[in-house]
């Protein structure tokens, strides 16, 4: 099974994990999401979630994650550029951009064409970037910045 599958597989059992109280950045996983990149309760966390998800499947794995320990979205993509990717594929992590300093990021879970399906923590059903759970999406890949192939 390779690092990308084994985060993927991850991600998707932790659909359902809800912020306590809704909408505070913080609860028992949501913290141990954010603790994984060094930050207490009350942060946005889907980066933090993605990374833990990859950690997680690297120490199964027994190999080496290759995201930075951060729970910056953009901190996430400019400092890793050979993992960048433009054509997303199940298990990258992609990367939104809403060009004022913040944005968001999951995990790709399948293609469908313009569009991709996601597991994201921080998020809701109506797909916003501050939501309160880790949720499936649907996502048109011209509101994607870019993808990291782990």
């Amino acid at each position: 099974m390779t690092l990308a599958q084994k985060t993927l597989e991850i991600a998707i059992a932790q659909i359902g994990v809800e912020e306590i109280p809704r909408n505070s950045n913080s609860g028992p996983e949501v913290e141990i999401y954010l603790r994984s990149v060094g930050l207490a309760k009350g942060y946005p966390w889907c980066m933090a979630f993605a990374y833990w998800c990859t950690q997680q499947a690297a120490l199964q794995l027994g190999v080496k994650n290759p995201l930075k320990k951060t729970g910056g979205v953009l901190d996430q993509y400019n400092s890793r550029p050979l993992l960048v990717k433009m054509t997303p594929q199940p298990g990258d992590v992609f990367i939104m951009d809403f060009n004022n300093g913040t944005g968001h990021a999951g995990i790709v879970d399948k293609v469908a064409g313009t569009i991709i399906y996601t597991v994201e923590g921080n998020t809701n059903d109506g797909g916003g970037r501050e939501g309160y759970k880790v949720s499936k999406r649907k996502r048109d890949l011209k509101g994607i910045k870019g993808f990291l192939r782990l």
